[in-house]
């Protein structure tokens, strides 16, 4: 099994838990996911499963979405819903003033997340330093948030927002943020990520959907290729005459390989019969392997045309 899963995560369970269900399910021990969702947090989480762990380097996660409802009335120290209330406030905005100072926390701009957060500090996620006591801060740093669409009202004063960001982007400190600009304490109530990189809504699989598959047999039938996430990376087909160095994972000459010879560098998607091995980076006059997969059918398809 090689490939990408795109888990719809539920509310309540961790990342890693998700990657534990779909290591009983594939029987498969390299399994892992690219990017954590919050354990409250619901959405599309990918999971990769066997060879396809090594092209996590390469994949386009940068762009996320989500929707969430920001809650006014009240800050927390998580600034999510699960965490204990620091401020309270009735100043509550209207619909206009929040969607003007959304506009306001848009480009690049400044976070500085809560302490109950996964990023680390000599090690140590933070939220593990504050549950035992420690008295840290988390450290600001820039993010890329791309639009903020503030949707609609919801009911206690929340407002819907759908939010299109670059990774890092913590959306509990968007909604504490927004709070402040609005002059009134604020906090996120929901959270669900529809997008995170090239895996959306319409390829994602509940864990429930998952377990009956692998019950009949069928879940292979639900996964993704290896190269699935990799179109926004040049591809090179490779003659068949090539067939001895790819197999056996040595360098390839560029100009033998290539009627135009990739830049210095440059990382390439590499096919052979039609079927994709992995990916190369030019270094000098050769191709060099950097993470080779060979599809599962490799032996198989020895002596057929290249397409």
């Amino acid at each position: 099994m090689n490939g990408f899963f795109n888990i719809m995560k539920p509310p309540g369970m961790t990342s890693a838990a998700v990657v534990a269900v779909m290591r009983r399910l594939t029987g498969e021990k390299r399994v892992g996911h690219a990017g954590t969702l919050d354990p409250e947090a619901a959405g599309v989480l990918p999971i990769m499963v066997g060879k396809a762990a090594r092209l996590f380097d390469y994949l386009v996660d940068k762009e996320k979405e989500y929707e969430a409802v920001a809650a006014f009335g009240q800050r927390m120290d998580t600034q999510d819903a699960t965490g204990t209330v620091l401020e309270t406030g009735d100043n509550y905005p209207s619909l206009d003033t929040v969607r003007a100072k959304a506009r306001e926390l848009t480009g690049e701009i400044r976070q500085r997340p809560s302490i109950y957060s996964a990023i680390k500090m000599g090690g140590k996620p933070l939220y593990q330093r504050a549950r035992e006591g420690e008295h840290v801060e988390a450290p600001e740093r820039t993010v890329t948030v791309y639009s903020i669409d503030v949707t609609g009202e919801e009911p206690d004063h929340g407002f819907s927002l759908r939010v299109r960001c670059g990774r890092g982007t913590y959306i509990r400190t968007l909604c504490d943020d927004l709070g402040r600009k609005c002059g009134c304490p604020a906090h996120m109530r929901s959270l669900v990520r529809t997008r995170s990189g090239v895996f959306g809504l319409d390829t994602a699989l509940s864990l429930e959907e998952a377990r009956d598959l692998a019950a009949r047999g069928q879940l292979t039938e639900k996964m993704l290729p290896p190269d699935y996430p990799l179109d926004h990376l040049p591809a090179v087909h490779l003659s068949q005459a090539f067939e001895k160095q790819v197999r056996a994972g040595a360098k390839i000459p560029a100009g033998k390989a290539c009627e135009d010879p990739p830049p210095e560098g440059e990382i390439l998607r590499v096919y052979m019969t039609g079927n994709f091995w992995g990916m190369m980076r030019r270094e000098g006059p050769y191709l060099v392997w950097k993470a080779q997969i060979a599809p599962e059918n490799a032996e198989e398809i020895r002596g057929q045309p290249c397409r």
